[in-house]
């Protein structure tokens, strides 16, 4: 198995360094679906830690109740990328360039890494982005007795527009707290470990999501029980969840992995 393992990770050297899958051979199939699924139930379960565990009050205001989910995503965060660097032995390397490249954090082709695959992912709202910026442009135009002009009423409404997404914590939320530790956990940590645990690319590529998407359980029970939601309902709402989040992981991760290795 390791021999075999070791001829494929040669024939896959942007996805993973050499050397650390080397050191990684070792995983079981076993071991990385259980740990997959363990980081999986973590980043979940911890959302609910400082009440059910911790017994702290609850927040007052939406802004603490984010804000206090954003530690809990920090924390579980760092705990899979420590157990992805245990379990794929990376404290054999030396250098953190070439752990972060275990991750697919890697300096080289990086604006191709950061560009095409924002722009694909972009295309699934930019209806909505098109929207958005024509009714901020009109609602700017309909204030023209303002002093600022034509063209600064426009900048000025943008810059607002900007302000006001930056204060807001639900913002942060679904735009930077949210995509960032779930590619993090869900692709950057799970992917290598798939991998190691002598999975094809192409079989991760379309098993992994469905990781991310059972992480989405959790919102039937806040529906069904506590918004009281009728059941067939919230049953519809988090299948189409469920659904909606597989398919989008298989895009992020042909993006990811890159669609030569299908």
């Amino acid at each position: 198995m390791v021999s075999s393992y070791s001829s494929l990770t040669l024939e896959e050297p942007r996805i993973r360094d050499p050397l650390a899958m080397e050191a990684a051979a070792r995983v079981s199939g076993s071991v990385a679906v259980a740990a997959c699924a363990a980081m999986a139930f973590f980043y979940v379960a911890i959302l609910y830690s400082p009440t059910l565990i911790l017994r702290l009050p609850p927040p007052a205001s939406q802004d603490s109740f984010m804000i206090r989910r954003f530690a809990c995503a920090a924390v579980s965060s760092a705990a899979s990328v420590l157990a992805c660097v245990l379990l794929l032995g990376l404290g054999k390397l030396d250098d953190l360039p070439s752990i972060l490249g275990v991750l697919g954090i890697r300096r080289d082709h990086l604006w191709q890494a950061v560009t095409f695959p924002l722009l694909l992912t972009s295309l699934l709202y930019a209806g909505s982005f098109v929207s958005r910026s024509w009714k901020l442009i009109s609602a700017s135009k309909e204030s023209s007795e303002n002093s600022y002009g034509e063209d600064g009423i426009c900048g000025q409404g943008c810059m607002d527009w900007v302000c006001a997404y930056a204060r807001n914590v639900m913002a942060w939320r679904n735009y930077v707290v949210a995509p960032f530790t779930e590619e993090l956990v869900f692709r950057a940590c799970m992917i290598p470990l798939l991998l190691c645990g002598g999975f094809r690319t192409s079989s991760i590529i379309f098993f992994s999501p469905v990781f991310f998407s059972l992480a989405h359980l959790n919102h039937f029970l806040e529906l069904y029980y506590q918004q009281r939601y009728r059941f067939m309902k919230a049953f519809l709402i988090v299948g189409f969840q469920l659904g909606y989040t597989v398919i989008f992981g298989w895009e992020l991760n042909i993006s990811y992995c890159g669609p030569c290795f299908l």
